[in-house]
């Protein structure tokens, strides 16, 4: 079932795979992997509010109970039996623009709020009593064990924070706040190399050939990866060809370092990579796609070792100048677990 372009509110059944474009393109900014943390909450007495910024799949486990009822992979508050709602403010991993949200139920189908809501605020620390909140999703119906997507595509904002209220009460599994994260590249220093792949200076993934076991936008996540699950890694390639992904720098450089780094990758690394790069003004995700086969590369093919971080220096960097965008190949298969492209600060101009 296909859900690109909704309406707002649209609900989507838990057990649909195919999720809109905003979910597919943009990172959860509300993902504890990233830090994002719930400050404060008016009531969490069945679950913690924590568990609804986890970025695993929301799990029902039969017979599972604690002290306080019955165990729920989600933020479930007691019944309320005064006047009033809930609320949970949560600080995101990432300040950016919101895309789009999913207000998650899964599994809560007795327990579920009829409705919630979303406001939200940019502020330096965290709020307090003074702070202005904007609504971003005014109040909205939910369903038990369903998906609650909001394209806020519109938006251009960029917060810190989300204020979710619950009317009157109940549970939720999980919050996702779809969005590009925001990088002031005026207050950088432009003499310096920045990470301009890096997820929280604005890097973000276009496109990619396979991600049967790994997630595409971990290689662009702060660190090493924790285990083989932390990183992307395909399928094993049973015909001609090699896999690939295209990586939006968060700002034009020239480039100056690459790492590409195979942790915990042993039976399943490349065996080669090379990088592809070129200065894009205009294009879409979908065009992009295709332009990239013909981009010039910016590093020539490489032997790949297991477990192990590489490093490349201008020595072995291709002179391309300024670029925006580049391309991985992994040859023929396999995993990685980090892609790190530094450089010099660019002018952002037309295509070169």
């Amino acid at each position: 079932m296909a859900v690109d372009n909704l309406p707002v509110g649209t609900i989507v059944n838990a057990a649909a795979a195919d999720f809109p474009e905003f979910a597919r393109r943009y990172v959860n900014l509300a993902s504890a992997d990233f830090g994002a943390k719930v400050l404060k909450c008016s009531d969490e007495f069945f679950a913690s509010a924590d568990r609804m910024l986890q970025s695993s799949e929301p799990v029902f486990i039969v017979g599972k109970f604690d002290d306080h009822g019955k165990w729920m992979d989600g933020w479930e508050t007691r019944r309320k039996r005064v006047a009033g709602h809930d609320t949970a403010v949560v600080r995101l991993g990432m300040p950016g623009v919101i895309h789009g949200v999913d207000i998650d139920t899964s599994h809560f189908t007795g327990n579920f709020p009829p409705a919630a809501s979303l406001d939200a605020c940019y502020c330096a620390g965290d709020p307090d009593e003074d702070t202005v909140w904007t609504p971003i999703v005014a109040p909205i119906s939910l369903k038990g064990n369903a998906h609650h997507f909001i394209d806020m595509a519109r938006e251009q904002r960029t917060y810190t924070h989300l204020r979710l209220s619950i009317y009157p009460d109940g549970g939720v599994a999980r919050l996702r706040v779809y969005g590009q994260p925001a990088c002031d590249w005026a207050a950088r220093d432009h003499s310096v190399s920045h990470e301009v792949s890096a997820l929280a200076n604005g890097g973000r993934i276009v496109a990619y050939s396979d991600a049967h076991y790994g997630t595409p936008f971990r290689v662009l996540m702060e660190g090493r990866g924790v285990n083989m699950g932390d990183g992307w890694e395909t399928r094993r390639r049973r015909e001609p060809g090699n896999d690939w992904c295209i990586v939006e720098l968060g700002h034009a450089v020239t480039v100056d370092k690459i790492e590409v780094d195979t942790a915990h990758f042993k039976g399943n690394y490349p065996d080669r990579i090379s990088l592809q790069a070129a200065h894009v003004s205009q294009a879409t995700d979908q065009s992009l796609v295709t332009q990239a086969m013909f981009w010039p590369y910016l590093l020539e093919e490489q032997a790949t070792g297991m477990d192990a971080q590489h490093f490349y220096e201008e020595s072995t960097i291709k002179a391309l100048g300024p670029v925006t965008h580049v391309k991985l190949n992994i040859i023929p298969d396999g995993g990685v677990s980090r892609l790190r492209v530094w450089g010099k600060l660019a002018a952002q101009g037309t295509q070169s």
